[in-house]
């Protein structure tokens, strides 16, 4: 059976694995048919997908797509006669078809399995430029959002009666983040905070709603949400603010040993041992310092709030959780607390078969140090912003310099290039500031601002060599100067292979996979490209560098010589301004090669908008490939487009 993913961006698997589309058009016609479960006119297909078209034309380009679509996914699963076409029921299986299912079951572990399928917008990235495709798919949009948010406010509901309120605030976010106007999900929120003894934070949740509904819609919440408003209110006196404790510097944390909710002792030895790789993993991370597991072992089997192991530990951030056994199968639930505040940064749920432990603990500790290393490196990014410069320390600094370069600029390139120097000034062997200091290299070179490439790539390798000398154990200081290495001198060799040691490192480090994943694009290796950055927008959904990552993914299809999806790929990316280059020099050549020429020439328009200087005769040194044949055609699909020479 054929499995389409349909929520996030369009996937195909079929018996032989992931199936690669040619077009957008082809992966909308056989979505359109999935989504639709039942025989469709041809000429309502012909209309959503090519109604911009000629009759004639239009209805030619549907009997093509038709017989590619049968090639690609066997001829046995369109059915079609002289009036409609359909996708047999028996032939393919879709997320959307599953959770819609989940979501009539209703209970509480329908419901929570029905929540981790939603992985995006449904069909992202299958953005065409048919005004009825337009209309229906926003349409379709709106109406699956809608059921999200329904299904995360009820399974909220379920966790707080079932005495889970940190879990029913993180579902009452989910809902808010999909519609900041969800009142009965922000409701929820409110319940939850009262639940878990945050009153404070309730009052103020309910406050930022108010103002935002007066300043956006002129109105205010709904009675109900003024009620629940004023029950939390009534609970009680609101405690009064206690200055938080005193912090370290430098970022720490405590993973507590794991709650065995089972009647089992015997698998205490596998929660000690998910947790003690969870330790070790973290550890890896020279900017982060972790307690030792002797230490944060003395609380096992003891009841503890967070504020006050953060208080006898010293440590800023602690990690815990619970594994509970059914049947054969493990349950294991994990949170991030800010120590300071009792805040929950991160909470998630694992699932998975009994029968194999050892796979499982690797699983765990994979995802889990996978979303909260970026997690805590982005909260730590947000503190730095907020500390007052003169009291800044050489990690201090360092953050700074972080929190420049994700903006993408020129000023916050040098920015961030001050900031790092600086932290080197203050810690000479500081090796994640010598790597980042080389990455803003790479950087410089992508803005087009390299002046003098000998002195510049000297410098780079002085970087470079000093991260690596101080670092060998740090997947920051080799992931960043492989890839100024690779980019910036064009040693690609080089470049990998500090990238594969950062890997072999910290292989749940979202960017060393994403850096990998560019450099092995510019050596030719399209597939190991797209399949090494997909993995880091696994690690990291929500990574500040995201829009690189797709324009990565984008470029791996250029040279795979999948233009089609090349296109699609950059063009979800183009609209986040960051590194835009890339974005649109993608779609200029792509387009130009498969004769698309008005797309192609509107890319290159804005393409010299972000970079006027940018000349045919300086393309080999910002774009370093190594095989000739994908810079011939990248050269020639430039060229095509309208790039001066």
């Amino acid at each position: 059976m054929l499995q389409l993913k349909l929520f996030g961006p369009f996937e195909l698997t079929g018996p032989e694995g992931r199936v690669a589309f040619p077009s957008a058009k082809l992966s909308a016609f056989l979505a359109y048919l999935a989504l639709a479960r039942k025989p469709v006119p041809r000429d309502e297909v012909t209309e959503l997908l090519w109604g911009s078209h000629f009759e004639e034309q239009a209805r030619q380009n549907f009997r093509q797509a038709l017989a590619r679509l049968r090639k690609a996914v066997g001829g046995g699963a369109i059915l079609a006669d002289d009036q409609t076409v359909q996708l047999a029921h028996a032939a393919a299986a879709s997320d959307v078809r599953r959770f819609e299912m989940l979501v009539q079951d209703g209970s509480a572990g329908a419901l929570r399995e029905a929540a981790g399928l939603l992985d995006g917008d449904l069909l992202a990235g299958i953005d065409l430029k048919e005004h009825a495709w337009e209309e229906w798919l926003s349409a379709e949009r709106r109406r699956f959002s809608n059921i999200a948010c329904d299904t995360l406010e009820k399974l909220g509901r379920l966790e707080l009666a079932e005495g889970h309120p940190g879990e029913a605030l993180r579902w009452a976010e989910a809902a808010i983040r999909r519609d900041i106007f969800r009142e009965d999900a922000h409701r929820l929120a409110l319940h939850a905070f009262a639940a878990l003894g945050r009153r404070s934070e309730a009052v103020k949740h309910y406050q930022h709603l108010a103002e935002r509904l007066k300043q956006e819609l002129g109105t205010q919440p709904e009675a109900a949400t003024r009620q629940a408003y004023e029950q939390v209110r009534s609970q009680g006196e609101l405690p009064a603010e206690k200055a938080p404790p005193a912090q370290p510097r430098k970022p720490s944390i405590a993973v507590l040993p794991f709650a065995n909710l089972g009647n089992d002792a015997e698998k205490d030895y596998f929660i000690d041992g998910m947790v003690d790789e969870i330790i070790n993993a973290l550890s890896r991370f020279s900017w982060l310092f972790v307690i030792a597991r002797s230490s944060s072992f003395t609380y096992k089997g003891r009841t503890v709030d967070a504020k006050q192991v953060g208080r006898e530990l010293g440590v800023r951030y602690v990690l815990d959780g619970s594994v509970r056994k059914s049947g054969y199968r493990l349950r294991i639930s994990g949170q991030l607390i800010d120590a300071s505040t009792g805040a929950t940064l991160w909470a998630d749920r694992i699932e998975g078969q009994l029968a194999d432990v050892f796979e499982l603990q690797d699983m765990v500790t994979s995802h889990v140090v996978g979303a909260i290393a970026p997690r805590l490196e982005q909260v730590e990014i947000e503190r730095a912003r907020r500390k007052p410069t003169a009291n800044l320390d050489a990690f201090d600094h360092y953050l700074r310099g972080q929190a420049e370069v994700v903006k993408w600029t020129s000023a916050g390139n040098a920015a961030a290039t001050a900031h790092f120097y600086r932290a080197l000034e203050l810690d000479p062997e500081f090796a994640s500031a010598f790597g980042m200091a080389a990455r803003c290299y790479s950087q410089k070179k992508a803005l087009g601002e390299i002046a003098d490439p000998e002195r510049e790539g000297n410098e780079v390798k002085r970087l470079a060599r000093r991260a690596v000398e101080l670092g060998r154990d740090d997947p920051v200081a080799l992931s960043s100067s492989g890839m100024a290495l690779g980019y910036v001198l064009g040693d690609l060799d080089a470049g990998l292979a500090l990238l594969e040691e950062s890997l072999h490192i910290g292989p749940n480090f979202a960017q060393a996979w994403f850096f990998c994943g560019w450099v092995q694009g510019w050596r030719g290796e399209a597939d190991i490209a797209i399949s090494r950055i997909s993995r880091a927008l696994l690690l990291s959904p929500h990574d500040p560098h995201i829009s690189n990552m797709r324009r990565g993914i984008a470029f791996a299809y250029f040279i795979g010589e999948r233009y089609p999806e090349a296109i699609s790929a950059a063009e979800v990316a183009t609209p986040m301004p960051q590194n835009a280059v890339f974005g649109y020099s993608t779609i200029a050549a792509s387009a130009a090669l498969i004769g698309r020429q008005p797309e192609a020439e509107r890319a290159m328009a804005t393409l010299l908008q972000y970079d006027p200087g940018l000349r045919l005769a300086g393309l080999r040194y910002r774009f370093p490939m190594r095989r000739d044949q994908d810079f011939g055609r990248w050269e020639e699909g430039l060229r095509k487009a309208g790039l001066p020479e």
